[in-house]
């Protein structure tokens, strides 16, 4: 199943997912996500997938785990071979009939392409007859074109999200609208005939066929400090655009969002307005309100208000240690585009963005790191440390863990403008925290990027 952006991929996969684990035939599920590591990454799909396996089917397990013992370095060998030895081999002998469920291909990345998952998928399919798989992912081409194939198109049903009638679409938003008022109303008291029948007219047209635009919609109107009446109000005021395309269907609620948080700040703030907000959408992985307060310098309680402001755009618990995401990937794609957030105020500037990040992950390295950082008795490996998990998270916390694992990949983000403000405090870092850094990804396990970093930081060097 392929569809655009905000059409309901996902809502959909999880929903058959809950529907075939109820009924007993959900093999195992994969949801990826570009917002996890461990969602994004191609090689984790079918090792995930065959332990899932292997934990419901007993026959599945016997066959397995032979095979993953004797095997161990699998994770890292090609989508093929990880399909063959740890899902079609155990199959194919224990027969198992079930589904599997992948959602958003689209949103992995990794050494190999998408392509070489489908490409596997169509290999060995044919082998295992009573497996289905159910696929969801948007409609690229590098996607698309695999499933033209003939090695896949003869065993493939594929059906077109965003091609289905809009008159159905908009149908079904209506009624979602209608419980959701429903319930506000219920809530909120005194709401009697409210919204009208033409205010439901013009929010589902403006929804343009995204489900995802009328979720977006209803966490506006619904915010605990306003009220709903106003709220659908200033919403319905505000510029409109209702082109069926996901590069501008969500940019006049986002404005208005945007707008009624901060336009009445002081401009003086903007400039931390758009870190707290950058921090959010250009951010390796999603980062916790105490992080990006570490890595931009602001007040943790100043960073959470801010983005408590604009909860309907973002997923954010009561929390400042729990990451934060984006409600929909189009915020990100939105606020860093100028012929979309036309408003200076809040649109922010990659290269700027990721140059803060980078200057805060140097300074914080070179603040805190240190010999021997957790504390480990002399002459011994990590792997002879029973307690080595424990003393990472006591004395390496999340912005410190990001810091060491990510800055490279804001270095790389920068312009020749920024270079004289950053090499100085990349000098600082290289020559008196280096082997320190070292220290710290080999207890959190991450040693091997260490190469991708120094190659990286390389590579700038010769360009700049």
């Amino acid at each position: 199943m392929n569809g655009l952006a905000g059409t309901g991929k996902s809502a959909i996969a999880q929903t058959l997912a809950e529907r075939l684990f109820a009924g007993g035939q959900l093999g195992a599920s994969f949801f990826c996500s570009r917002d996890s590591k461990d969602r994004s990454d191609l090689r984790f799909i079918f090792p995930t997938i065959a332990v899932q396996l292997a934990r419901k089917y007993t026959q599945f397990r016997s066959i397995f785990l032979p095979l993953a013992r004797s095997d161990s370095g699998i994770v890292y060998e090609s989508l093929y071979n990880q399909m063959d030895k740890l899902i079609v081999q155990p199959l194919k002998e224990s027969a198992i009939s079930m589904v599997i469920v992948i959602d958003a291909l689209d949103e992995c990345k990794g050494d190999e392409p998408v392509s070489a998952i489908l490409s596997a998928l169509g290999q060995f399919v044919s082998q295992i007859p009573n497996v289905k798989f159910f696929l969801t992912g948007r409609p690229e081409p590098r996607i698309r074109k695999e499933f033209r194939l003939p090695l896949l198109a003869q065993i493939t049903d594929v059906f077109v999200l965003h091609e289905v009638e809009l008159s159905q679409v908009n149908s079904d938003i209506r009624i979602f609208f209608k419980h959701r008022f429903s319930e506000i109303a219920d809530r909120r008291g005194g709401l009697g005939g409210w919204p009208t029948e033409e205010q439901l007219d013009l929010l589902c047209e403006r929804a343009g066929g995204l489900f995802v635009h009328a979720v977006a919609t209803i966490k506006f109107i619904d915010h605990k400090h306003n009220n709903p009446v106003g709220q659908l109000d200033r919403l319905l005021h505000s510029p409109e655009s209702s082109v069926f395309e996901e590069k501008t269907t969500f940019d006049s609620i986002y404005a208005s969002i945007l707008q009624e948080a901060f336009g009445k700040d002081n401009s003086r703030d903007d400039h931390k307005v758009r870190s707290v907000l950058g921090a959010v959408a250009l951010a390796v992985n999603p980062l916790s309100p105490s992080t990006i307060a570490t890595l931009t310098g602001c007040n943790v309680i100043e960073v959470f208000l801010r983005l408590l402001s604009v909860h309907s755009l973002l997923a954010i618990r009561q929390d400042v240690d729990r990451p934060v995401r984006p409600f929909h990937k189009s915020f990100p794609s939105f606020i860093i585009d100028p012929a979309r957030c036309t408003n200076s105020r809040f649109r922010v500037s990659p290269p700027d963005q990721h140059t803060e990040l980078l200057i805060g992950c140097l300074e914080l390295m070179n603040r805190r790191l240190e010999w021997n950082m957790c504390k480990l008795p002399d002459g011994v490996m990590d792997s002879e440390i029973n307690d080595l998990k424990e003393r990472t998270e006591q004395y390496i916390d999340q912005a410190l863990e990001y810091a060491c694992r990510s800055w490279h990949k804001h270095l790389v983000e920068t312009t020749p403008a920024n270079t004289l403000k950053i090499t100085s405090v990349l000098h600082r870092f290289l020559e008196g925290k280096f082997l320190f850094w070292l220290e710290v990804l080999s207890v959190l396990g991450a040693t091997r990027e260490a190469v991708d970093a120094l190659e990286a930081a390389a590579r700038w060097l010769d360009v700049r």
